[in-house]
């Protein structure tokens, strides 16, 4: 009965790695076949200094979306989950960012940050601000990326958050409440630990999609400006399909799933550690 699961399973994840592997052990080139250099391609991404740049923009960008759509996710997700009216039209309101095409949110972005006729340039000029070269900026690049990705992904956490708060035993409120917690101990010392389970879900799941962000950074900056938002997969695809360096492009994707499996590893045992 799970013949089916499994040979679905390996021509669709475990022969492609396989594949990417292999690919990354070899030096590729256009027409002639792959030939079996060893960790040849490994010991240039210990020597690349693109490789390291693209690293760090990788984790950072992951940290700083990570933390900001789960703080305001759940935020919004306790709001959501305590909104009595209209609460079917408000969650079909917070699913339309995220059910987007990437090429939409990415051209939206394009038009909306533009430094000549942008919407957030004009607000700013109406609070007295200078303008700002948003996605021009290496100084700022990442952080406004990080702010597009956040604006899509947040209700995503939200309703995750909302349904894991809704899904709680309510006696626990009731008596801590009787107890006379209110407020910001009731959310400290309650709400946050029981929501544990379902915040290292949101987690695992943004993380996994963050750690391979590419299709917004590659439609409004291609990396840019220079390498200051080239992410390892920015810095892949250039690599694979500018260059046609298809052996050390596969080796930073094996390197990326690496460190995307150690995250999901991480989090598990961390939502092992919080079950209650």
């Amino acid at each position: 009965m799970v013949a089916p699961a499994l040979l679905f399973a390996g021509v669709m994840i475990v022969f492609p790695f396989g594949y990417a592997v292999w690919l990354s052990l070899c030096e590729v080139a256009l027409g002639q076949p792959p030939r079996l250099n060893g960790g040849a391609n490994y010991a240039r991404l210990a020597a690349d200094p693109d490789f390291w740049n693209g690293l760090r923009l990788t984790l950072w960008l992951y940290a700083i979306s990570l933390v900001a759509q789960l703080v305001i996710g759940t935020w919004l997700g306790l709001l959501l989950a305590r909104t009595r009216r209209a609460r079917g039209l408000i969650r079909t309101i917070l699913v339309s960012p995220f059910m987007l095409p990437p090429v939409v949110i990415g051209m939206m972005a394009i038009v909306i940050l533009d430094p000549s006729f942008g919407i957030a340039n004009w607000i700013l000029a109406q609070l007295g601000l200078p303008p700002r070269l948003w996605l021009s900026d290496p100084d700022t690049v990442i952080l406004t990326v990080a702010a597009i990705d956040t604006w899509q992904w947040t209700p995503f956490v939200a309703l995750i958050v909302m349904g894991g708060y809704l899904s709680l035993p309510g006696e626990v409120f009731e008596a801590a409440e009787v107890d006379g917690a209110r407020g910001w101990q009731r959310f400290r010392r309650l709400t946050l630990p029981l929501l544990g389970p379902t915040l290292v879900t949101a987690a695992v799941l943004r993380s996994v999609d963050l750690l391979r962000f590419f299709d917004v950074i590659y439609i409004t900056t291609q990396g840019g400006p220079g390498t200051a938002s080239t992410t390892l997969n920015i810095l892949a695809y250039r690599r694979g399909f500018e260059f046609f360096d298809i052996g050390y492009a596969s080796a930073i994707m094996v390197t990326l799933s690496a460190l995307v499996f150690g995250s999901v590893l991480v989090f598990a045992r961390l939502r092992r550690a919080v079950t209650w």
